[in-house]
C-alpha cells in the first residue's frame, strides 16, 4: 500500500498550535471533513474517542496514531499534523512519550478487517525508521511532508551472506501497533548483524507471515516477543529459544538476537509452553509463566462473560419493559401462551448456562498456556469442577462449588502437572502418540480429580460451614455489624460459596422479618460497578490507562451485568489481581452498605437489580450508599494500581 495515495496535502498541517489531545483530532476531523473523507464530524469524533478509551494510541518517539472506524467514513484516508508545542499527557506505550507528530486514520466500517489493519500495520514499521521520522519532522510545507511519505527502506547494496537465521514470533494484547513495530524492529537488526529474521505476527489479523516448516527447518533460535501466550508453540520443538516481552524489541533488538545465538533460555519442547520459563532466575520465570498464564485465560474467558451477559441483558430488560420481570425465571413462564414470554423466559436460562462454562474456559486457557494442548482437558476439568457441574451430574443439591479461587488452583496445578509429565516421560518412537492422547490427559484429568476431591472442594467447603457460622452468630448483633459481615462475604467471591453462605443466611433472615437485605443486595452490585467504572475514570483521573486491554474490554461489559445483579462481571479483575481486587470490593461494599442502612434504607425483597430499587424504603439513602461503595472501589483501585505501575517502572530503570 502507498501511504501517500492514502492522504493529500489539505489532510495535512503543519505546526498546529493545539495543545490537547481532543483538539488536535478534532482540526484533523475538520479536515477529513472538508475533503469529503467523512459524512459527519460529530459522529467520527465520538467513533475515535471511543477508541481512545480502549487503549493508548501514543507510541515512542513523539508519535501517536488515533484512529476509527465508523459507518461516517466513506472511503480510508488519513490526516496528519505535526505540532508546534508537544503533548506530554498524551496517553502512550511510554510514560515519556510526547505527542508531537500525529496520525489520524479513517477507516470505513466494512474495511476493519482489511485496510484498518493493513494501514496501521505499514504506519508502525515505516515508523520505526529514524530517516522516514526525520523527513516529516524536517519538512517545511505539506507537500514537502506528502513527499516525504513515499518512503522506501533503502536496499543494501550488496546481498548479504547471512550467517544465522533467527525466527521471531510477535504479539501483543490488542494485537495491532505493538506487534508490528517489535516485528520491523527485530528485521532492521537483523539485516545490520548479518542475521536473517523471519517473523510471524500474531496478530488482531490472526497470523501474518507464518513460519514454514522449512523456515523452522533452519532456523538457529526463536525469538518469542509475545505478551500473551504463543500460539501452535509445539512447531518450534528443539529450537533455542528466549521469552521477552513484545516491547524488549523497540528496546535493543540486537541485544535479542545475540542472546537467542549465544546464550538462549533453553529448548522448546514439545507441546508444552517451556517459552514461559523466564531466563534470570527460576523464581522469577515461574511467577510470571503463572501471569501469562492467568492472563491468557482472562483473554478467553472474556467472551464468554460478554455473551452471557448479552443474553441475560436483553431478556432481562426486554422483560422489564413488558413489566413481566419478577416472574421471568419461574417455570410457569416456560409453558405461556405468549410466545415473546417463553423466548425471554430461555434466553435468560441460556445466559445463566453460558456463565456456567466460565471457569471451565477460564482453567482451560490457563492450563494450555502451560503446557499447551495436552493441559487443555485437565484444565478444562479442574474448571468444571470449580463450577460445581459434578454437583449437577451427580445430583449433589447441598455441593458447593470452589469458584474462581478454585479455577485459579485447579487451571495452574492442570498446566504444571501435565508440563512436568511431557517433560518427564520418554517413550519409544513407536509409542510417542500415546503419551497426548492417552497418558498426559489420563494422568493430569486423574490429578485433577483427587486434589479436587481431596482439598479444593473439602477446603471451601469448610471454608463455607465456618462462614456460615460467623453470620448466624452475628444474627443478635446491631445492625450496622450484621450489615458489614453480611456485604463482606457477599462481595468476597462474586457468586462462590462463601457469596452463596451469606445469601443463604440473609435471605432466611429477610423470610422470618428478623433482618433486611439491604446490605446483601447492595454488595452484589457494587463491585462489578465499581470496577467497570475504574477502568473509565482511570484516565481522567490520573491521567493514564491502568488496566490492560482485557480488563478495559470486559470493565463496559462488569457495569451493564451489575446494574441486572449479575456479579460475575468483575471476575476477570479478581482472578488477575486477587490480592488487590477482593479486599477493595470487600471494604467498597462493607462501607457502600453500612452507609445506607446508617441513614435508613431498608430492602425486603431479593432484587439488587436496577429495577429493585423502586422498592426500597429511603431510596435516597440506598442511593447515596451505592455511589459511596461504587465510587470507594473504583478510585482506590485506580490509585493502587496507579502505584503500583509507578513503582515498578521505577524499578525498572534502576
Amino acid at each position: 500500500m502507498d501511504l501517500k495515495k492514502m492522504t493529500n496535502e489539505n489532510l495535512i498541517v503543519i505546526n498546529l498550535k493545539s495543545t490537547k489531545k481532543e483538539d488536535v483530532i478534532k482540526e484533523l476531523i475538520c479536515k477529513l471533513y472538508k475533503e469529503d473523507i467523512i459524512s459527519s464530524e460529530e459522529g467520527f469524533y465520538n467513533a475515535v474517542m471511543e477508541r481512545e478509551a480502549h487503549s493508548p494510541t501514543g507510541l515512542e518517539r513523539g508519535l501517536a496514531i488515533p484512529h476509527g472506524k465508523s459507518k461516517f467514513v466513506k472511503k480510508a484516508a488519513f490526516a496528519v499534523a505535526r505540532l508546534e508545542n508537544k503533548i506530554k499527557d498524551w496517553e502512550s506505550v511510554t510514560e515519556d512519550n510526547e505527542v508531537e507528530l500525529v496520525f489520524l486514520l479513517a477507516i470505513p466500517e466494512a474495511e476493519a478487517g482489511s485496510t484498518h489493519l493493513k494501514l496501521l500495520s505499514e504506519l508502525s514499521m515505516a515508523l520505526m525508521h529514524e530517516e522516514f521520522i526525520v523527513g516529516l519532522r524536517t519538512a517545511k510545507t505539506p507537500r514537502e511532508l506528502l513527499s516525504n511519505l513515499e518512503y522506501k527502506e533503502k536496499e543494501e547494496e550488496e546481498v548479504k551472506q547471512y550467517s544465522k537465521t533467527v525466527l521471531g514470533v510477535t504479539a501483543c494484547a490488542a494485537g495491532i501497533a505493538h506487534t508490528y513495530m517489535a516485528a520491523e524492529a527485530l528485521e532492521k537488526a537483523g539485516k545490520e548483524l548479518g542475521i536473517k529474521v523471519l517473523v510471524e505476527k500474531q496478530g488482531a489479523n490472526g497470523i501474518e507471515d507464518r513460519h514454514t516448516i522449512n523456515d523452522i527447518k533452519n532456523a538457529d533460535g526463536v525469538i518469542f516477543a509475545c505478551d500473551i501466550a504463543v500460539k501452535n508453540i509445539e512447531r518450534y520443538e528443539g529450537k533455542d529459544f528466549i521469552k521477552v516481552k513484545v516491547a524488549d524489541p523497540l528496546k535493543d533488538a540486537s541485544k535479542l538476537l545475540k542472546k537467542v545465538l549465544e546464550n538462549p533460555d533453553g529448548k522448546v519442547k514439545s507441546e508444552n509452553t517451556s517459552s514461559n520459563e523466564d531466563h534470570t532466575d527460576g523464581k522469577k520465570g515461574i511467577l510470571s509463566g503463572m501471569i501469562e498464564a492467568i492472563m491468557t485465560g482472562i483473554s478467553y474467558m472474556i467472551p464468554v462473560i460478554v455473551a452471557a451477559g448479552l443474553m441475560m441483558g436483553i431478556a432481562k430488560l426486554s422483560a422489564m419493559g413488558l413489566g413481566i420481570i419478577d416472574t421471568l425465571g419461574s417455570p410457569e413462564m416456560a409453558t405461556s401462551s405468549n410466545q415473546l414470554y417463553v423466548l425471554l423466559h430461555n434466553l435468560d436460562k441460556f445466559g445463566g448456562l453460558i456463565f456456567k462454562f466460565i471457569y471451565p474456559i477460564f482453567s482451560a486457557y490457563v492450563a494450555y498456556s502451560i503446557a499447551d494442548r495436552p493441559g487443555l482437558v485437565p484444565g478444562f476439568i479442574g474448571g468444571a469442577f470449580a463450577g460445581g457441574l459434578h454437583y449437577t451430574f451427580w445430583g449433589v443439591k447441598d455441593g458447593i462449588p470452589s469458584g474462581f479461587l478454585g479455577a485459579l488452583i485447579l487451571g495452574l496445578v492442570a498446566g504444571y502437572v501435565t508440563k512436568f509429565l511431557n517433560d518427564k516421560i520418554k517413550l519409544g518412537r513407536n509409542l510417542q502418540a500415546v503419551k497426548p492422547m492417552l497418558i498426559l490427559p489420563g494422568i493430569g484429568v486423574l490429578v485433577i480429580f483427587l486434589l479436587n476431591f481431596y482439598l479444593v472442594d473439602p477446603v471451601f467447603g469448610g471454608l463455607n460451614g465456618w462462614l456460615t457460622n460467623v453470620i448466624k452468630s452475628f444474627s443478635g448483633a446491631s445492625a450496622l455489624v450484621l450489615t458489614a459481615v453480611i456485604a463482606a462475604c457477599t462481595a468476597f467471591d462474586l457468586g462462590g460459596p462463601v457469596n452463596k453462605a451469606a445469601g443463604a443466611i440473609a435471605i432466611g433472615l429477610a423470610a422470618d422479618m428478623i433482618f433486611p437485605l439491604t446490605g446483601r443486595v447492595l454488595a452484589i452490585v457494587i463491585p462489578p460497578i465499581g470496577l467497570g467504572l475504574a477502568t473509565v475514570l482511570d484516565k481522567y483521573i490520573v491521567k493514564r490507562r491502568v488496566f490492560d486491554d482485557n480488563l478495559r474490554v470486559v470493565g463496559n461489559t462488569s457495569i451493564v451485568l451489575g446494574l441486572i445483579a449479575v456479579s460475575e462481571g468483575a471476575i476477570p479483575f479478581m482472578l488477575k489481581n486477587p490480592l488487590i481486587t477482593i479486599p477493595i470490593n470487600v471494604i467498597g461494599s462493607i462501607l457502600g452498605a453500612c452507609t445506607a442502612v446508617a441513614l435508613g434504607a431498608v430492602q425486603w425483597n431479593p432484587l439488587p437489580a436496577v429495577w429493585g430499587w423502586p422498592l426500597v424504603e429511603n431510596l435516597w439513602a440506598y442511593l447515596l450508599g451505592l455511589i459511596v461503595g461504587v465510587m470507594f472501589i473504583a478510585l482506590t483501585n485506580i490509585f493502587v494500581r496507579f502505584y503500583l505501575l509507578k513503582k515498578e517502572e521505577k524499578t525498572k530503570v534502576v
